[in-house]
């Protein structure tokens, strides 16, 4: 039986299903003696000091066996138990409703998951499992329950679990579990993340698979395409052991390009860099061979939090970015896109029927000048550091555009007022995800420094679905003639203007789309810093004439599976020749 999900983490695995089927742990809310509050508190404290314990151990055997920059996770973990909006919650609880605590810890635990379940962005929403695990850990702490170790697997196995934590996935042994295969979960999801940096094949996203496949099955997983076999015939075990086989040694020669150049074989240089959304991320791309930063996601700086964030520690964290990459590797950063669809405790922000399309991101900003010049004059201080980039998201408008340039103008009179030293030549662009934008891309070039292509919004506002719906995530299609031409557009619209423009979108590093991108003439590509290195492979393979012959296909053809089929069979042919 075959089961599509998502492609997680990338490579073949094959081997015997181990099935982890943790039950959910129970609560039962009961009612105390208002006396008793303190008494209960203190079970909270105790059972915080010893889950604070049992992390800052996974902690420590996560930098010991995958860096600093993934443990980092386990900080983030540490940072929500001693949080004092999230932990005071449940205290005020305990006390304001003399109850338990393991009612209140599930109560204040649910209240924030269903925030989070209402954020758009993939990233954000994701970090909703950095909490549910901390909260699990935190009810078998006060209940007593002994966890199940990972650790303790005693044979080669594909692991196949409803979700798996981040501290799940840091205890894997990758000897031992070969996959894993989850009913939940995303690519940006942690457990995503450090199956990566494991290099375990992973597919997330199944939704039932836990109740299709039996302990003893035998498993095949395809990271790549997002594939699940169970006990398939003898030839598809052989061809994917092969399928593994090629893949290993690909992997191997990609390695070796870590501090090469981004160039095709006939001199065409591009820029491969990543999408970040935290300092710690910069460290995972540097070791991925990124040339730079081509979206740091600033949103970080103001999630989990009771205030907004001071323009010294915004300064603080893009400085510590450029530093990591030297002053001369380029650094795009996002102003703040937030709005509607993430709330934020201390923001008072409507409640909207439609927040995807609202009161979010630059109309955010326009709106709270106050909150869009702190940030802009700490960009515009970490530039004195390095090569960075400003870039305004959501822009819909050309007067949207000078009404966040005048902003920008007057948090640079500030500082030179103030004799604080920034780069008066800071190049300011924005993010093309609003059809509209597309449309009149040769009226923006002529006002900005360059564009960045969204391709994950620009596609779901070009076919009208949302992408996160099931129902109609058929229609999310990247090879679509309609969202292609708009690229097109765009790029040509750029260079004639004499403007570069990049793609921060999930397409960027898709190598199926990377040929298309690179015959229209796309400048930089910037994606998921596992991503950056299969990439340079490909490109190191082609010539621009090559990619330039697949663009002027494709654009003739009607179907999006039949672009994408036309362009992965055109490039295999290529590469076999060569």
């Amino acid at each position: 039986m075959q089961y599509r999900g998502i492609a997680a983490a990338p490579g073949y695995a094959l081997g015997t299903a181990f099935l982890l089927q943790e039950k959910e742990i129970p609560v039962i809310k009961q009612n105390i003696a208002a006396e008793d509050t303190g008494a209960e508190i203190d079970r909270l404290e105790k059972a915080l000091c010893q889950a604070i314990r049992e992390i800052e151990k996974i902690q420590e055997e996560t930098r010991q066996k995958l860096g600093d920059d993934k443990a980092a996770i386990f900080a983030a973990h540490i940072m929500l138990l001693t949080d004092p909006e999230y932990i005071g919650n449940i205290k005020q609880k305990i006390v304001a409703e003399a109850i338990n605590a393991e009612a209140a810890v599930k109560e204040v635990t649910d209240h924030f998951l269903n925030m989070f379940a209402c954020i758009e962005d993939e990233y954000l929403r994701e970090r909703a499992a950095d909490l549910r695990d901390v909260s699990q850990r935190l009810l078998k702490r006060l209940q007593g329950i002994q966890s199940v170790d990972l650790a303790d697997i005693a044979e080669n196995v594909i692991l196949c679990a409803h979700d798996l934590t981040p501290s799940d996935t840091a205890q894997l042994d990758r000897n031992k579990v070969v996959g894993f295969v989850t009913n939940s979960g995303g690519r940006t999801s942690h457990s995503a993340i450090m199956a990566r940096s494991l290099e375990i094949p992973a597919v997330v996203g199944l939704m039932d698979i836990t109740a299709k496949v039996r302990p003893g099955d035998f498993v095949i997983v395809d990271g790549n395409e997002g594939t699940v076999f169970i006990n398939p015939p003898n030839e598809l075990i052989e061809q994917y052991r092969e399928k593994k086989a090629q893949f290993i040694k690909r992997q191997k020669e990609a390695k070796k390009l870590v501090n090469e150049p981004s160039i095709t074989l006939d001199g065409t240089k591009v820029e491969l860099v990543a999408n970040i959304g935290n300092p710690e991320d910069a460290k995972w791309a540097v070791a991925n061979g990124a040339e730079g930063i081509g979206l740091f996601r600033t949103e970080f700086l103001y999630m989990g939090r009771n205030e907004l964030p001071s323009e010294e520690e915004q300064f603080e964290a893009y400085k510590t970015v450029v530093t990591m990459f030297g002053a001369q590797r380029p650094i795009v950063i996002r102003t703040l896109d937030i709005g509607g669809d993430k709330e934020l405790s201390y923001m008072d922000m409507p409640k909207e029927k439609n927040p995807f399309l609202g009161y979010r991101a630059i109309r955010l900003c326009l709106d709270r000048p106050e909150i869009f010049k702190t940030q802009l004059r700490a960009i515009l201080r970490a530039s004195a550091y390095g090569n960075i980039k400003l870039m305004y998201p959501m822009i819909a408008t050309l007067q949207e555009l000078r009404a966040a340039n005048q902003i920008l103008e007057a948090a640079k009179q500030e500082l030179a007022s103030e004799n604080i030293p920034f780069n008066t030549a800071m190049e300011v662009g924005i993010m093309v995800e609003i059809p509209a934008v597309a449309v009149l891309a040769d009226q923006f070039a002529t006002e900005v420094d360059f564009f960045s292509i969204g391709t994950n919004d620009l596609i779901q506002y070009t076919m009208a679905a949302d992408r996160m719906n099931e129902k109609v995530s058929y229609l999310y299609q990247p090879f679509n003639p309609a969202v292609l031409r708009l690229i097109q557009g765009v790029i040509a619209a750029a260079h004639k203007a004499g403007k570069w423009v990049g793609m921060c979108g999930e397409m960027a590093g898709d190598l199926a789309a990377i040929p298309i991108l690179l015959g229209m003439g796309l400048d930089e590509f910037s994606m998921s810093a596992n991503a950056i290195l299969p990439a340079r492979a490909l490109l190191r393979q082609l010539t621009q004439k090559d990619a330039q012959r697949i663009a002027q296909a494709v654009l003739k053809m009607d179907d999006a599976k039949e672009i994408r089929d036309f362009v992965e069979q055109a490039v295999s042919a290529i590469v076999t020749l060569r």
